[in-house]
């Protein structure tokens, strides 16, 4: 009836789409996702000669969450930085206020991207995550900064006094406001126990970004400001001669 005998095989034979299929599984360690992804594929092509029409390979699992939350950050960003540039111009009622106010978002993003390049890290969804809550912090001291410009002006304070003045008087509360998040992140962004992996990449985004965003508001915004303001006062002179 049976020719029964031991031998060696699988133990198990699994289908998808009433196709079979065998999985391998790998943790990685020491580099990014998509590099490998990218080094893997391209190895496999090179190296493994097969018939692609009787065997498929697809690669899943965390690459696949990771792109699809690329592909919502690819919106969720410049809808972010659309809104804060509508509300920065509904704030001041200028343009070139608005977009001064928006390039230390552009500074700060130097910045993170230098603290993870200097720790080793890459960008990742955490990271990401990370940005858009320094984006936040960043325009926050800005719009401090050049509230206080503004309200002086319209005191009647000439637009050097005014400048002058009001980076000294909103010295501290921009001072405090990125040391305490500083400093309340700082553990997070050199923790390495369970969960880090997650929440390093970003408070180092914060922390890092947000010190160099913090010494570009104080120290450079409001030169820059004097600049764009005193170029648009001589602007309006000259039409009115």
């Amino acid at each position: 009836m049976a020719d029964i005998r031991l031998s060696t095989g699988e133990s198990t034979i699994t289908r998808e789409m009433n196709k079979r299929h065998l999985t391998v599984k790998l943790n990685l360690r020491g580099r990014d996702l998509s590099s490998f992804l990218k080094e893997a594929q391209g190895a496999i092509e090179e190296r493994i000669t097969y018939d692609h029409n009787l065997y498929s390979i697809e690669w899943g699992g965390q690459f696949e969450n990771q792109h699809r939350a690329y592909s919502r950050l690819a919106m969720v960003i410049p809808l972010a930085l659309m809104a804060m540039f509508i509300l920065l111009y509904r704030a001041f009622g200028t343009f070139r206020q608005a977009g001064l106010t928006l390039s230390i978002v552009l500074l700060a993003l130097f910045g993170g991207m230098l603290a993870l390049n200097a720790r080793g890290m890459t960008l990742n969804v955490s990271s990401a995550v990370g940005f858009i809550a320094m984006f936040g912090l960043s325009i926050q001291n800005g719009v401090i900064m050049i509230s206080q410009f503004n309200g002086l002006r319209r005191e009647g304070m000439p637009l050097l006094q005014a400048v002058s003045d009001g980076a000294r008087h909103r010295f501290r509360p921009v001072m405090m406001t990125a040391v305490t998040t500083i400093l309340g992140l700082f553990p997070a962004s050199l923790a390495t126990g369970i969960g880090s992996d997650v929440q390093r990449p970003l408070a180092t985004v914060i922390v890092y970004g947000l010190m160099f965003s913090t010494v570009i508001t104080l120290f450079v915004l409001p030169a820059l400001y004097y600049l764009i303001e005193r170029k648009s006062e001589n602007t309006h002179s000259d039409e009115n001669n």
